[in-house]
């Protein structure tokens, strides 16, 4: 396990002080048109794994193609879509991930050098700096066959950053994972949302062929925005494009998939406020509650961690909110559902990387030819 932090201040409750993320950010969805918010709406949710996707959008939408073509293009640009690809399981693809909580003392400049070292490992997907003591979060994945390994992974980049409070915060039990943001703004913050099962058996990770890993790279690139999407990438892959279509939708169906959408930038899309709730529940409780968290919309991941003798929160759920306020009523909802009084929210006051799982790729191992000899003995 990572090393032990001092004691942790639990003075950043939901009404705790303002983080320098409540600056003024951009408005939510840009209105120069009108399909663009249910169109982000859908976006996210439902993307079809069809020849003519944005076709479908079009029918869904009363336009036509061109124009949803059009309007893709132009929120990517705007920076409001970061990237349509697949959202793969990394658990069923035989990947290892954890998340990690880094206190790095002194200015801002050695807090951010310390993130930069933590970002440049191919495996961090998410770092944030957050409100709080423990304040630097970042998220790792590596691949079944890496040659340091999760945990020594993370401690390595501890050493190379030069700061020893790492604490690992492995999931012990997940309840959900999936952003869903209110891009229409018409949910109430208790709404909810079923969470669908994958309809076949997943196979093991050990099975996956050199053809699956290579139609795992092709659908996690991002999709053009063009008529015929997935043929742009069949062809760079060698795959017809029914052939990889069905491949993306076998993985879905199998659970390896979780699902194929758009990932959202979520300040550019106007929602600024990123917390992270962390709340202390009874042991006997944890499911009940975790589901129950689970089930509302505007809470996009749900994981039961480990306690330390400094950090009894058990439970963390992660909330997207245009003010701080949208925030805290979902967790108010929570906290009043599930009978929960003792919990804090750490709020994100500076996003350093955000991107999805690339698997099977060449960076994660040329970087580990590069370090694996630098981790320090125990």
């Amino acid at each position: 396990m990572g090393a032990s932090l001092p004691g942790c201040r639990a003075d950043h409750a939901l009404s705790g002080r303002i983080s320098s993320m409540d600056a003024p950010v951009a408005a939510p969805v840009s209105p120069d048109h009108a399909i663009d918010a249910d169109l982000l709406d859908l976006i996210q949710n439902e993307f079809p794994l069809v020849a003519r996707p944005y076709a479908a959008f079009a029918e869904k939408l009363g336009t036509d193609e061109a124009v949803v073509i059009e309007r893709v293009a132009a929120l990517r640009a705007a920076g409001q879509i970061r990237q349509i690809s697949a959202i793969f399981d990394t658990r069923r693809l035989g990947y290892k991930s954890m998340l990690a909580a880094v206190k790095v003392e002194g200015t801002q400049e050695e807090i951010d050098r310390a993130a930069a070292v933590f970002s440049g490992h191919p495996g961090v997907t998410h770092n944030y700096l957050r409100d709080h003591d423990m304040n630097i979060w970042f998220t790792l994945a590596v691949p079944p066959d890496s040659q340091i390994g999760l945990e020594q992974s993370i401690d390595l980049l501890g050493q190379l950053a030069g700061v020893d409070n790492v604490r690992h915060m492995p999931s012990k039990r997940f309840f959900k994972i999936g952003v869903d943001l209110d891009v229409k703004g018409d949910r109430a913050p208790n709404a909810k949302k079923a969470r669908p099962e994958p309809m076949l058996p997943t196979p093991a990770p050990e099975s996956l062929t050199d053809r699956d890993k290579d139609a795992i790279r092709a659908l996690q690139i991002d999709l053009p925005a063009s008529a015929r999407p997935f043929l742009e990438l069949a062809e760079q892959h060698g795959f017809d494009e029914a052939e990889l279509i069905e491949r993306g939708a076998q993985f879905i169906r199998t659970g390896q998939m979780r699902r194929y959408a758009a990932v959202l930038a979520h300040r550019k899309a106007g929602f600024a406020f990123n917390g992270m709730g962390v709340w202390k529940v009874p042991v006997e409780r944890l499911e009940e509650c975790g589901l129950a968290m689970a089930a509302y919309r505007g809470v996009s991941h749900c994981y039961e961690r480990p306690t330390y003798p400094d950090w009894p929160y058990n439970l963390f759920s992660m909330t997207h909110g245009r003010t701080k306020q949208e925030c805290e009523d979902v967790l108010v909802a929570i906290a009043q559902e599930c009978e929960l009084d003792d919990y804090i929210v750490l709020y994100s006051t500076k996003e350093y990387k955000k991107t999805r799982v690339s698997y099977f790729t060449p960076e994660m191992y040329a970087w580990e030819d590069v370090h694996a000899g630098l981790l320090a003995p125990v």
